[in-house]
């Protein structure tokens, strides 16, 4: 049994089978094979930004068929539906996921694309882990991907066209109203989220 993130090799390519092996304590990801550590714990700023994304949403989808989950929350993304977990290979704790299809939930989480994704950049986040993220966040279905940047206090925007390509945006800064494409009812202002 794998105790230690010290006694995994991070060059080499992993399967959800993998990391349901692993007890150790430290937040990893998988994305499409390949180990990302995760911040220990997010900085206030990040959690009260998450929490203002979480608590709207809750109350928009309230009596609603979809669900709001925020990081830690296992999301296991494949293209291919009911692959084994030693098919899995990328398995993400976005901050925050809306899924609106109960059959992809289960006790473990979520099995499939969300139809949601909201993103929180931390000071730790990796150019490399967030490429990858995008890529599999797209080649998976995500119909919505939202990055917000608390550093740039912007949101960028990402919706999947038909051809299954994101299309980015004008960025989102705090004089902006936001509404999201999956549910347009939904309105936020950016200055809200970034509000300390």
């Amino acid at each position: 049994m794998i105790t230690s993130l010290d006694q995994l090799d991070m060059n080499k390519t992993y399967s959800y089978a993998d990391y349901l092996k692993w007890a150790f304590e430290e937040r990893v990801e998988l994305i499409k094979g390949r180990l990302f550590r995760m911040s220990p714990a997010p900085a206030r700023r990040h959690q009260r930004i998450s929490s203002v994304f979480q608590g709207e949403l809750y109350k928009f989808l309230d009596n609603q068929a979809c669900q709001v989950y925020s990081a830690p929350f296992d999301v296991r993304l494949t293209p291919r539906k009911n692959d084994t977990t030693s098919n899995i290979y990328t398995v993400v704790q976005p901050d925050i996921c809306v899924i609106c299809d109960p059959a992809k939930l289960d006790d473990r989480g979520c099995i499939g694309a969300p139809d949601w994704i909201i993103e929180i950049l931390s000071p730790g986040n990796s150019q490399t882990e967030m490429k990858n993220k995008f890529e599999a966040y797209e080649e998976n279905g995500v119909k919505e991907y939202w990055l917000a940047d608390p550093a740039n206090e912007i949101i960028l925007v990402y919706i999947r066209n038909e051809q299954g390509k994101y299309i980015g945006l004008q960025p989102f800064t705090l004089e902006d109203s936001i509404s999201s494409y999956v549910f347009p009812d939904f309105n936020l202002n950016v200055a809200d989220i970034f509000k300390d």
